[in-house]
């Protein structure tokens, strides 16, 4: 054996021990990866065939065996060629059907019949025998039809691999640019080598392929371990994405972290690319500090993270290749939708509940405690002399006058109670579960203190009292304003018998 046989014969040797090696490198790691991982084992374990049946071939010194060892050669170069572009598709997004895998596998299943069968109609070698020249293994051959299909659809897999891969070359982001590098060197190596040989520049009877491909094989490995390749994959994306308000977070089938926007990292700035590959937990926890408090079969849901709110959709991307989460910013509406329910349900000056808020909620309470049986009871609260102090000191004081009521008597009322204007400067008081007696107790000790509290204005020392009119729900069929209306009777009542006091309602 010549001493270029032997090189051929080892270089061969080591393109297959590579292949074989990342085949069984990420056959033993395949739980660790995403589903494009079993493509590219199956894309390895027939190129290192295909390597390794060439060094065979090039020892073998019958015509039986080296045709044995070509239909060998056959079954890998045939059947790589389209499972690489199956990878390759998969890798950037397209969705591979059992239709789509049949129809690429078509051809190199027939590829492998014209082979096997040559002998009978010379379809795929019009001559092959041992070169007369040269000796067993070089072999002389003249190709046939069948050669130039099985050759042009092996070239057009190839090439359309690395299409694929050139076209999603701008919409990659720079840190998965060196994974389509060595994608594309891959391809693109094998494709030089072939079509070299193909043009007669390389010694007679000598097949390169085998002899280049650990180039690519070393470069695959290195995108493996440096780039990720399997764990994390980049989703072809344009400027739309990065340009887009909302945040997005794109998680792979196994709730991986993938990718996510720039707006979603101004939204969440502890969000990093060394966080690729993490489970979607373990990210949460660093950004929130706590476990996630949902299940990804949510499909929308409400965040607060500091000062901002929130909304969060969950969405599964395209044939379950994983899920997207969308952040939506919601915090100007939630303070628009803050401020509309506090004008439309508090007092403006008061910052308590107003009359429609009051009915709103008391309704509920009064139902509530007319099915259990519960007391409920009601104090109408007046301001005395009122309009006599907007007349001597001004509306605005007047204002100033309300408020401090409020706060007086606010200190004195559980947060279980309704509390509310009324209207001008009436308050009503609502106590489910209060007792008639409890209702005069609290209306007593109000009275009391606003009385025992006078406001101090620029103008001078305003001394205030409040009269109350309490009443208690004594029949089911009760309704709430048929109450208000006893509890306003008896606030009349303290009135008439010169204010500052409380009446309760009495038939």
């Amino acid at each position: 054996m010549n001493s270029q046989l032997t090189a051929v014969i080892t270089l061969s040797c080591i393109s297959g021990v590579l292949n074989l090696y990342l085949c069984l490198y990420v056959f033993l790691k395949r739980y660790n990866y995403t589903k494009i991982a079993q493509l590219f084992i199956g894309y390895t374990a027939f190129i290192a065939l295909y390597c390794f049946a060439s060094a065979f071939g090039m020892t073998a010194t019958t015509l039986e065996a080296i045709k044995f060892w070509t239909v060998i050669q056959y079954i890998g170069i045939a059947i790589s060629a389209p499972l690489g572009l199956l990878f390759i598709m998969h890798y950037v997004g397209f969705y591979i059907t059992k239709i789509k895998i049949i129809a690429l596998l078509f051809i190199p299943f027939i590829n492998l019949i014209m082979v096997a069968t040559n002998d009978i109609h010379h379809l795929h070698y019009s001559v092959f025998e041992i070169d007369p020249v040269l000796g067993a293994p070089y072999i002389y051959q003249e190709i046939g039809i069948w050669y130039i299909i099985h050759g042009v659809y092996t070239f057009a897999c190839m090439f359309v691999a690395f299409l694929l891969i050139l076209t999603y070359w701008k919409e990659t982001v720079k840190a998965y640019r060196w994974q389509l590098i060595a994608l594309m060197c891959g391809q693109l190596i094998s494709m030089m080598t072939g079509f070299i040989y193909l043009m007669g520049f390389t010694p007679q009877g000598i097949d390169p392929v085998p002899m280049v491909l650990w180039v690519s094989s070393l470069l695959y490995l290195w995108s493996i371990r440096s780039s990720r390749l399997f764990r994390v994959m980049p989703i072809a994306k344009d400027a739309i994405f990065h340009s887009m308000n909302d945040g997005v977070i794109v998680l792979d089938q196994c709730y991986r972290l993938i990718e996510f926007n720039r707006a979603c990292q101004k939204m969440f700035p502890q969000l990093s690319k060394i966080m690729f590959g993490l489970d979607f937990e373990q990210v949460w926890s660093i950004i929130f500090g706590q476990s996630t408090p949902f299940t990804l079969e949510t499909t929308e849901f409400e965040l607060t993270h500091t000062t901002r709110t929130y909304q969060v959709r969950i969405t599964t991307l395209q044939h379950d290749k994983g899920l997207l989460l969308i952040f939506t910013d919601i915090t100007e509406l939630k303070n628009l939708q803050k401020m509309l329910e506090q004008q439309a349900y508090y007092d403006e000056l008061t910052q308590i509940y107003n009359r429609r808020a009051f009915f709103q909620q008391c309704n509920q309470a009064y139902q509530e405690a007319m099915e259990t049986v519960a007391p409920f009871t009601v104090i109408l609260i007046d301001i005395d002399y009122f309009k006599k102090v907007n007349d001597t000191y001004g509306h605005a004081v007047g204002d100033q006058v309300l408020v401090h009521v409020v706060k007086v008597c606010q200190r004195l009322i559980t947060k279980a109670a309704l509390f509310a204007r009324y209207g001008g400067e009436e308050f009503v008081l609502a106590l489910k579960g209060g007792t008639l007696a409890e209702g005069e107790a609290l209306a007593q000790q109000l009275c009391h203190s606003v009385a025992s509290q006078p406001l101090l204005v620029a103008e001078g020392v305003i001394t205030t009292t409040i009269s109350c009119g309490v009443a208690e729900a004594t029949n089911r069929e009760e309704t709430l304003y048929q109450l208000l209306n006893k509890a306003d009777k008896a606030l009349y009542s303290a009135k008439q018998a010169g204010r500052n006091q409380v009446c309760i309602y009495q038939k």
